[in-house]
Parts: structure tokens; sequence; C-alpha cells
């Protein structure tokens, strides 16, 4: 029997998140993890490389799947944590500047565990998939 609270969330629902990566994003991101790993923070470097310039974490991309699976728990009465990433994929580099967006999509409910599955796809302005991974949310 699902917990009380999973029945406020349906397979099919879908949620969006979409921010352009900034350079601030990108040093504070840095900043916070200690991943100051030169293809994020030097531009003559990364500028030698078949890249062509800095490139952002993917890390970075898992905070922006985060957001959004938090705006799909809103509507939730009980509590709901996160129970980890499956499958997560950085398939493409995000530059900065590039518009992430990130499509957020209920795939299944277990409910004899109370968790959800989600799939998530990141694609940047120019429609291209840049990242992939499935979540999962535990109703505690």
């Amino acid at each position: 029997m699902a917990g009380p609270g999973m029945d406020e969330i349906n397979i099919g629902d879908e949620v969006t998140f979409a921010k352009t990566v900034g350079e601030s994003d990108v040093y504070l991101f840095a900043g916070i993890t200690g991943d100051l790993y030169q293809n994020h923070t030097n531009e003559e470097y990364m500028k030698t490389t078949r890249y062509g310039g800095r490139i952002a974490h993917g890390a970075l991309l898992v905070g922006f799947m985060s957001a959004a699976s938090s705006k799909l728990i809103e509507r939730c009465r009980q509590p709901v944590v996160s129970y980890g990433y499956d499958r997560i994929r950085f398939i493409k580099a995000v530059y900065l500047g590039d518009t992430i967006t990130v499509k957020y999509r209920v795939a299944e409910k277990d409910n004899s565990q109370d968790k959800i599955f989600s799939q998530i796809t990141c694609t940047n302005q120019r429609g291209e998939v840049v990242a992939a991974a499935t979540h999962i949310l535990k109703f505690v």
C-alpha cells in the first residue's frame, strides 16, 4: 500500500527547470566543492583542447536535476527525500553561457517501497541532450 502523499504524484507527471550557466555558477560551485580542476577554471588551457573553452561541472547539472525534483515534490504533504541517482551520464559538454533545460518525468512508482523513479533529460539551447539520469524519490 502506498504511503500517504504518493497519490499526489502520478506516472507521467512532468516538470522542467531551466537556467543559463554563468561564470559565477561555475566558480561558486568550484569553490563550494573544492573542484577547481582546469576544465572549469582555466580558459587558456581549455582553448587548447577539443572543447575550445571551459566547461561546467557535471555535478552542477545534478544540482539542476535536484532543483527540478524539488519543483515536483512541492505539492506533497508528506516528507520526501532523494534516494539517489542511477545511470547518470554526462553526454555532451556544457559551456558557460549555455541554457540548460531539465525535463523531469515520473516513470514508475513502487508503492511497496514508497519510491518513485523519474527519468531526467538535460538539453542545451540547441536541443542537444547533455545529461541524463534516473532519480529515485523516497516518501518517509
